[in-house]
């Protein structure tokens, strides 16, 4: 089993990658991890990710599931990005985790999945209007499944977040 894993390629949120990962390791559930470019993506507190797949070049095919981390840099470079909301329309539609931290839940509602569905994210005003506007119900808890879809609100849930995904996985009888 393989998780495909979403991040900017400058200024994502090093926890809410680290932590996931950290979760998937320990349970034996591989991963790799996309951007929009390739080469060393910078995380806001310093993290240094190589990236040697870009979002045109992944075959979700491979994938049980796609994780989209947060972090400032995800509005700029995430959340208009046409390949990775096509990623997250296949594998919502296909029947597969689709999960995002922070403020990378406004791909999702870009995406057009979450109309409906309870959804938490880190409160800015950009992503609450986006978040609203496509017709989520928000709710204040760290981490929200609804179906196949995870959300969490923001680093202090990375934790939480790595370990309901390896549960979803884990659980769902693979």
């Amino acid at each position: 089993m393989k998780i495909l894993i979403a991040i900017a390629p400058e200024k994502f949120r090093d926890e809410e990658l680290t932590e996931p990962v950290a979760a998937l390791q320990k349970a034996g559930i591989g991963h790799e991890i996309a951007s929009n470019r390739k080469g060393t993506c910078t995380g806001m507190l310093g993290a240094r990710v190589p990236v040697t797949l870009t979002f045109e070049e992944v075959d979700p095919e491979h994938y049980e599931g796609l994780v989209i981390i947060g972090g400032s840099g995800s509005q700029a470079h995430l959340w208009n990005d046409s390949m990775l909301i096509q990623l997250v329309k296949y594998f919502y539609t296909s029947g597969k985790l689709v999960a995002a931290i922070c403020l990378a839940p406004v791909v999702l509602a870009n995406a057009g999945i979450l109309k409906g569905k309870q959804v938490t994210f880190f409160a800015s005003p950009a992503s609450t209007y986006e978040i609203s506007r496509r017709g989520a119900i928000t709710v204040n808890q760290p981490v929200v499944r609804d179906g196949w879809i995870i959300t969490a609100n923001g680093p202090a849930a990375a934790r939480e977040f790595g370990d309901a995904i390896v549960y979803a996985l884990t659980s769902r009888g693979w």
